[in-house]
């Protein structure tokens, strides 16, 4: 008998270990963050909504079936509006101030003020620079090494429209269809990184 009770009281402290392990630790951060976050200015609260494709991703750990996120990436590349006048080029002098700046979007700037594209932040981009982020790829001699078809152009522009058209996990922001990039930066960062002039097809 006093063996059964050890068993049953043993049973019931897993029991209430394993309940203590699975609780929705996601669902509590996401209640924290909705209760804790307050609009001001132009940084609102809906900066706190998951969208179904990010929501994908968390749920995934950024591993989302091949079928779905081939699916979802159609869906986003669909969505990607290119520029009425088919120009995707702009010029690069702007692209590179824009690449280099990281303002914008903070609830102290103004509304409809442009921002910046904080590229440098996750992207090598010139060979002049000192400091640059590693979490995407090198940009240097992007140009010099695709080409500047049409092709690469409307690659280009997708990209930073809307990165999860080709990597629907991908960490870059998306630019164009969160609007945090107008169509006339996106030009402009296009022909940065494809204008055989600009500093990132140099030697």
């Amino acid at each position: 008998m006093n063996q059964t009770i050890v068993f049953l009281a043993a049973s019931l402290a897993c029991g209430a270990v394993l309940a203590d392990e699975i609780r929705d630790y996601r669902a509590e951060a996401a209640a924290m963050l909705k209760r804790d976050f307050k609009t001001k200015g132009i940084a609102t609260a809906d900066r706190l909504h998951e969208d179904g494709v990010q929501a994908i991703c968390n749920r995934t750990s950024d591993h989302p079936p091949k079928a779905v996120a081939e699916r979802l990436e159609k869906d986003q590349l669909d969505g990607v509006r290119y520029p009425a006048d088919g120009k995707l080029m702009g010029d690069w002098k702007a692209g590179e101030k824009l690449a280099q700046s990281g303002r914008g979007m903070t609830w102290s700037d103004k509304a409809g003020v442009p921002g910046g594209g904080n590229c440098y932040n996750c992207h090598q981009i010139g060979p002049q620079e000192t400091s640059f982020g590693t979490i995407g790829t090198s940009l240097y001699q992007y140009g010099k090494l695709r080409g500047n078809t049409p092709e690469t152009q409307k690659y280009t522009y997708a990209k930073i429209w809307n990165a999860k058209a080709f990597n629907l996990c991908s960490a870059m922001p998306r630019f164009g269809h969160a609007g945090a990039l107008t169509e006339a930066q996106i030009k402009d960062l296009v022909a940065l990184l494809l204008d055989p002039q600009s500093p990132v097809n140099s030697k």
